[in-house]
């Protein structure tokens, strides 16, 4: 497994109403996490498959001696497994569960870059009503005249809630 990039956290660089989000595509649509959260991009390749697991758990994968967790996040969102193609890459990304640090890697379809977005740029995420969710959705990015999705990736990657649909998927609720 190659690394194509370790990225720095920023300590204190970035400007008050500026954020840096890392972006990257799921099919044709663009999403952000803020940097912040975003460990290292690494190419998609020698994830263990883990049996009795949802359709969104692609495996596990060795981070230099750590068993990290891999999502399909296409999967995660209901879109069905995304395919494996040259640009797939796994994001590794931080998330705080139970009061320690975790790393979860996510398949995503290509990274594209990181972006500093004004505060005055985003926008509320959009109130779909009560039978969809946009509890993942943090804002709704502007760049360049069109939308990037920005993720809450503490609702996104919530072990809790991965963990209540993996016993499902134990029962045979969701797995391919």
């Amino acid at each position: 497994m190659g690394e194509l990039s370790n990225l720095a956290r920023p300590q204190g660089t970035a400007v008050a109403d500026n954020q840096q989000y890392l972006t990257f595509s799921l099919g044709e649509e663009m999403f952000a996490v803020g940097i912040q959260r975003v460990r290292e991009i690494i190419e998609y390749g020698n994830v263990t498959t883990v049996p009795m697991m949802p359709r969104f758990v692609k495996g596990v994968i060795n981070l230099r001696g750590s068993v990290v967790p891999v999502i399909d996040l296409s999967a995660r969102f209901g879109r069905g497994v995304g395919a494996i193609h040259r640009r797939t890459c796994i994001v590794i990304i931080e998330i705080e569960h139970d009061g320690a640090q975790q790393e979860l890697g996510v398949v995503v379809d290509s990274v594209s870059e990181v972006l500093d977005i004004p505060a005055t740029e985003i926008e509320p995420a959009p109130a779909f009503g009560a039978r969809i969710r946009a509890d993942f959705i943090s804002g709704m990015g502007k760049v360049g005249g069109r939308f990037v999705i920005l993720l809450n990736v503490d609702k996104v990657l919530a072990v809790e809630e991965m963990a209540m649909l993996t016993e499902l998927a134990e029962k045979g609720g969701d797995r391919e």
